[in-house]
């Protein structure tokens, strides 16, 4: 597998690939888009500095065999379960498998740290995506969560929320 631990010099290439992937006119040619939700930018450098630089948080990256990333995602420990975020596969490379990859990479990392809980926040009305995670063992917990009112997070386009999805690794 190519995938490995990303490092500071990683990040203005996540940065690139995230906001690629989820906004924009780019995004739209994968199925993971969330540009018809959200105007601005997913993420900035100083926000993956600081996400990267957290105690217990880790970004995995994958890159295809020529050494350019294609995928990412974030995962940080939170006592005894591993948070996800950011699962991310650059739009010209979706349903390829590198999602799935980077779906068990996160698995393997959560077992490894001792977390036997991995869980997520979705986007409640981005059904296919949590269609997907459920094919994936993921499942509904019954929580919501308010979308963040920090426009750094994305300006909606509607009203949004959260559903919390968790697995048992």
């Amino acid at each position: 597998m190519n995938i490995s631990k990303a490092t500071r010099k990683d990040i203005p290439k996540l940065v690139a690939l995230i906001n690629t992937s989820y906004r924009g006119e780019e995004s739209k040619k994968g199925w993971t888009t969330e540009a018809e939700l959200l105007d601005g930018i997913r993420t900035n450098q100083d926000t993956l500095e600081q996400m990267m630089m957290g105690q217990h948080s880790v970004f995995l990256k994958f890159c295809n065999e020529d050494n350019v990333l294609e995928g990412c995602v974030y995962l940080e420990k939170k006592e005894n379960k591993m948070y996800l975020g950011m699962l991310t596969v650059s739009p010209l490379q979706q349903a390829k498998g590198i999602g799935k990859k980077l779906l068990f990479a996160s698995e393997e990392y959560a077992r490894e740290q001792k977390c036997f809980i991995i869980e997520m926040n979705v986007i409640s009305v981005r059904n296919e995506l949590i269609d997907w995670y459920q094919r994936h063992d993921y499942y509904k917990t019954g929580q919501n969560k308010s979308f963040p009112s920090d426009t750094k997070f994305g300006i909606p386009k509607q009203p949004l929320e959260f559903i919390v999805l968790q697995k048992d690794v």
